[in-house]
């Protein structure tokens, strides 16, 4: 048999068994009922349940995590927090995301080296391009979920931004029709659910917060972290302000939602000077030759004719 024959029914196995092992982690077998009483029985898994993590489906997950994350587990505490604030950006609060992530990363290099190496072996052998295909498609396995994970946190923090002014606006609303700062935000978790879902997530986690009986002052702080934005983590050091002062929470709302909107018309007028500027590369790439032939052309081919005509 060829050695590119065997080198694909290889990669062709190792993708099989990749869907097979991701199917079987996300189809559960659990049905409702045993979901409800598993909340009843321990509360906290809604918090869980609000980052999106289902732990009846994450079960054979779970049980490999440990195993193959140990190597590429932070070790330092610092470094533990610091993959926990970027996991809780994206979206995944989950207790167990930071260990999920890591086993991630090792069972995907695992993967995506025997992959490779198969290939290398089978094409070139046992050389020096045989180990360098081992070694690019081991990278590419250890890193695509750290880059899969950046682009999540990006656009994730990204749009909670974009609708701060929004959210900001109805709080005040609320706030000023007077409901209390819970309620308030609950009305705004519910009305921006379709509009704002990434926002509308961060206030109903606080509202669960609250619910469990953590003390506001941790949920605000917690909220400001979590987001990863820095408007949020501002709006959230005004709500502890104003609730540890007793100084009108409307008002202080009003005033950062104005702020954000001249913040976010300044972004706006940045972006449109640059556009000038941004617009030469491809003016002259792409439109400067074509106008370039279309007036010189011909010319040239007039020049052409004349010199041969000589």
């Amino acid at each position: 048999m060829d050695y590119e024959v065997l080198g694909q029914f290889a990669i062709f196995v190792a993708v099989t068994v990749m869907l097979w092992a991701m199917f079987t982690v996300f189809t559960g077998d659990s049905s409702r009922a045993s979901e409800r009483l598993d909340k009843l029985r321990e509360p906290t898994s809604k918090l869980a349940d609000l980052g999106g993590d289902d732990p009846n489906q994450m079960t054979m997950l779970e049980k490999a995590a440990p195993t193959l994350s140990k190597a590429f587990e932070p070790k330092s505490e610092l470094e533990q927090n610091d993959l926990k604030v970027k996991l809780a950006n994206a979206g995944f609060n989950s207790p167990n995301a930071p260990q999920m992530y890591s086993g991630a990363r090792a069972g995907l290099g695992l993967i995506c080296a025997v992959a490779g190496g198969a290939l290398g072996y089978f094409r070139w052998g046992m050389n020096m391009q045989g180990m360098m295909a081992l070694a690019i498609t081991a990278a590419i396995g250890l890193y695509a979920p750290a880059i899969w994970l950046w682009l999540i946190r990006k656009g994730r923090m990204e749009r909670i931004f974009l609708s701060l002014p929004d959210l900001l606006d109805l709080l005040v609303v609320c706030v000023e029709a007077g409901l209390g700062l819970d309620a308030a935000m609950r009305r705004v978790a519910d009305e921006l659910e379709e509009s704002a879902p990434d926002a509308s997530f961060e206030f109903a986690m606080c509202n669960m917060q609250l619910q469990m009986g953590i003390p506001k002052k941790q949920v605000l702080h917690d909220l400001g972290i979590r987001s990863g934005v820095d408007d949020m983590k501002a709006l959230a050091a005004i709500l502890i302000q104003a609730e540890k002062f007793g100084s009108s929470i409307a008002k202080a709302l009003r005033v950062q939602s104005d702020t954000m909107r001249v913040k976010r018309r300044q972004m706006a007028e940045e972006k449109a000077q640059q556009t000038s500027v941004k617009m030469i590369f491809p003016l002259v790439i792409f439109i400067f030759p074509g106008v370039f032939v279309v007036i010189v052309g011909p010319a040239a081919i007039m020049m052409i004719n004349n010199l041969l005509t000589d």
